[in-house]
């Protein structure tokens, strides 16, 4: 077997595998934590979130500040991930879309109802909502390192 071959092969086996979006959806329901990407000042910026899916969007709560004014009304991606240690696979899931603070009353009265109660120990009265636009995921094989 030549260098060629062993590379090839490795490609193959690289590749990863597209996620249908019920499959992603699960993913980002059973994650404990995700990350959601903002732009702040004109540069990206990431924050931790627990979250919980609800009706084909995700909902995080938050405090005023730097994430909720960089999230409210604006574009932005959250991302959860994860590792197989039996399979061998890693996973990514990334929702693109618009988030919104929720303010409506029957909104928020329903995102009340959720399962979601902060981490943090500070004040976090906002709800926010992202409604997708694209949710996308991959998973792949470790590669196996030899020296």
């Amino acid at each position: 077997m030549t260098s060629n071959d062993v590379q090839g092969s490795d490609r193959t086996a690289a590749r990863p595998e597209e996620l249908d979006s019920s499959h992603c959806w699960a993913l980002v329901r059973a994650a404990a934590v995700g990350r959601l990407a903002v732009v702040v000042g004109g540069k990206p910026d990431v924050f931790p979130v627990n979250h919980v899916v609800d009706h084909g969007t995700v909902v995080f709560r938050t405090g005023a500040g730097t994430k909720l004014a960089a999230a409210d009304g604006q574009a932005v991606a959250f991302e959860v991930d994860g590792f197989d240690p039996q399979a061998q696979t890693a996973w990514s899931v990334v929702v693109k879309g618009r988030a919104a603070r929720v303010q409506e009353p029957y909104g928020v009265l329903e995102a009340l109802t959720l399962p979601l109660v902060p981490w943090h120990g500070g004040q976090k009265p906002w709800f926010v909502r992202i409604e997708p636009d694209s949710v996308t995921g991959r998973r792949f094989h470790v590669a196996v390192h030899r020296d």
